[in-house]
């Protein structure tokens, strides 16, 4: 397995070459001069001209291109336009945010969106199941934006229990070891912290996990219809075993790889994709930093952030892939 996983890193480092240079040319048709959007609408031509030179965006493309790879082979992701930082220091804490939320919100979207497929197969045309899947069809239509601002109405407006926006409470700040506060908290042993950046979390955490809890409910429930019709489950049955081993531990075994794809997709799809919930509760993830790069025609640290998820997301379906044969042993790797 160590020689497959060594094979596919390998195999995926020209796929990121590839995604560097058209990542690098869209950005560069986005309309507007970068150095005119740092200095100002009242900015003069010499002043203009003479930050793009030191920008480096007075020289061509091919150029910009050749010396973007060159920083980036050696390690270095640039330096920002926008604050003269260099990107690798920067975009740490906003990359950090981003996992801490998607990760909580997959617990929640695996936890409930698995159980829920399994209740609904296990009793497939009753009430429930009919009930489970016309919210998750619900889940799957409803625009983030809509859920996010209806849970800071309901929850934080007119019941009070939970805060709208921030990942922290300001006048406690969180001491950043790293940046992952609810790790952070649980390691300088602040509990009266952590309580607070879970009451951060929650209302983000649930309105980015609606779409693939319920993604998740559909495709589990779907092959665990086909799995429960084979003979070795009925002969479980048969024997008398009860119901909570059978589907959890013959049952939902055998019907979880479609579903731990499903799950790595989403994974990736929400560290890149999470902008309008991070807008909405003024969460600052990578979403928001990508966001205000892109208005500030900030093309390094565009170029980074894109290449850093594209990064994790190929990590995450590696992991996928290799998560298949610890759970199917059928499944074997060629060395």
């Amino acid at each position: 397995m160590f020689s497959y996983s060594v094979r596919r890193v390998f195999s995926l480092i020209p796929v990121l070459f590839g995604m560097t240079l058209v990542v690098f040319a869209i950005i560069r048709a986005i309309p507007g001069d970068p150095a005119q959007v740092i200095l100002g609408q009242k900015a003069t031509k010499e002043a203009i001209a003479t930050l793009t030179a030191e920008l480096g965006l007075d020289k061509p493309w091919y150029i910009q291109y050749v010396d973007y790879i060159k920083a980036l082979l050696a390690g270095d992701l640039g330096t920002s336009l926008r604050t003269r930082g260099p990107i690798n220091e920067e975009i740490w804490p906003y990359l950090a945010a981003t996992i801490e939320l998607t990760i909580v919100a997959m617990i929640i979207a695996i936890f409930i969106g698995v159980n829920a497929g399994i209740i609904s197969a296990w009793f497939s045309h009753s009430w429930f199941d009919y009930l489970a899947m016309i919210l998750a069809l619900i889940g799957v239509s409803m625009p983030i934006f809509w859920l996010g601002l209806m849970e800071q109405w309901a929850f934080s407006i007119e019941l009070g229990w939970l805060p709208s926006t921030g990942r922290e409470d300001v006048r406690n700040p969180v001491q950043a070891i790293t940046n992952i506060y609810m790790i952070d908290t649980l390691i300088q042993g602040r509990t009266d912290q952590f309580v607070q950046v879970l009451q951060h979390i929650i209302l983000p955490s649930f309105a980015l996990a609606t779409i693939p809890m319920a993604i998740i409910a559909r495709m589990t429930r779907s092959t665990m219809l086909e799995v429960m019709k084979s003979d070795y489950i009925r002969t479980a049955r048969a024997k008398g075993v009860k119901i909570f081993w059978v589907v959890y531990k013959h049952a939902l075994k055998n019907a979880i790889i479609p579903v731990l794809t499903v799950i790595g997709l989403q994974t990736g799809l929400l560290l890149g994709g999470a902008i309008l919930t991070e807008t909405i509760f003024g969460w600052p993830g990578i979403g928001r930093y990508l966001y205000d790069a892109i208005g500030y025609r900030d093309y390094p640290v565009i170029q980074s952030g894109i290449l850093v998820i594209a990064a994790f997301f190929i990590l995450i379906n590696l992991i996928v892939d290799l998560l298949y044969a610890v759970v199917d042993p059928r499944i074997k790797y060629h060395q």
